[in-house]
């Protein structure tokens, strides 16, 4: 418990389970192809590979886009108006249920509630009500994760000390002058950290809508090819996905820290 690596010895540590994975694929791979030349569901790194060329830098022949960076333009544009409508709604109400108690009491429960439904079991209505186009996408977003951020925000602002509000208002401080220059600062990046622990979540529901509603799209790709049992192509995009989301989690840890150096001073290996 006492033993802590180095900078070095922790990424060779990463490493190593990622190193573990690639060589047992490979060689389950290998086994499956030697017993049927004709297997798929495990194909060759060099199959991957030259599947993922011909989506990434050849144009396709009926439509001369090329697929990938199509697919991936089109769900990360929904991904991203989801999480920021989202982000928006979390923080605004967020902060006013944990500092005003009458919005609290009246707001409160519903956000309980709201947080405790399933979004996939919602999808269906969301198709009847906003159609299969763009918004419907959106909103399973948005409904997947706003509530969750609402009273993950609404528990920050109630960890303030009472102490800072009563002196904010002692020195004649309003409730939007406590709200933004008192709370906001401190619950930022709380904020941040949640919308980073939602993008799970958030590409769930991005993949489940595309897949069942779209014709443009990483879901939508990963879904038409799994008739053909294309795992060539699946298995990419799915890499694929991780890495986005992976380049998205970071780049929120780069910017929350950046931007709030204060909250990370006793985290140095964070």
């Amino acid at each position: 418990m006492n033993i802590a690596p180095g900078r070095g010895g922790r990424i060779l540590l990463a490493f190593i389970p990622f190193v573990l994975i690639a060589l047992v694929y490979v060689v389950s791979s290998a086994q499956r192809r030697a017993d049927n030349p004709d297997d798929k569901l495990l194909p060759p790194i060099s199959e991957m590979v030259e599947a993922t060329q011909n989506l990434a830098f050849r144009p396709d022949r009926r439509s001369g886009e090329i697929v990938l960076w199509v697919d991936t333009a089109a769900s990360l544009r929904r991904l991203v108006i989801g999480l920021a409508i989202a982000t928006a709604i979390g923080l605004v109400l967020g902060l006013a249920i944990g500092l005003i108690p009458l919005v609290g009491a009246t707001f409160g429960s519903l956000i309980a509630v709201l947080s405790m439904i399933p979004p996939m079991a919602v999808l269906p209505i969301l198709f009847i009500v906003f159609g299969l186009g763009e918004l419907s996408k959106v909103v399973l977003i948005v409904f997947g994760v706003a509530p969750c951020l609402v009273r993950d925000l609404a528990l920050a602002v109630g960890k303030i000390p009472t102490e800072q509000l009563v002196k904010a208002q002692s020195l004649g401080a309003s409730t939007w002058q406590i709200a933004v220059r008192v709370a906001l600062p401190q619950v930022m990046p709380r904020l941040v950290e949640s919308v980073r622990l939602m993008l799970g979540p958030a590409f769930l529901f991005l993949i489940a809508a595309e897949a069942i509603a779209a014709d443009v799209g990483l879901g939508y790709r990963i879904f038409l090819v799994r008739r053909y049992l294309a795992m060539d192509v699946i298995l990419p995009y799915v890499a694929w996905i991780t890495f986005l989301a992976y380049l998205m989690d970071f780049a929120l840890a780069w910017i929350a820290r950046r931007s709030f150096p204060w909250a990370y001073a006793q985290d140095g290996q964070r």
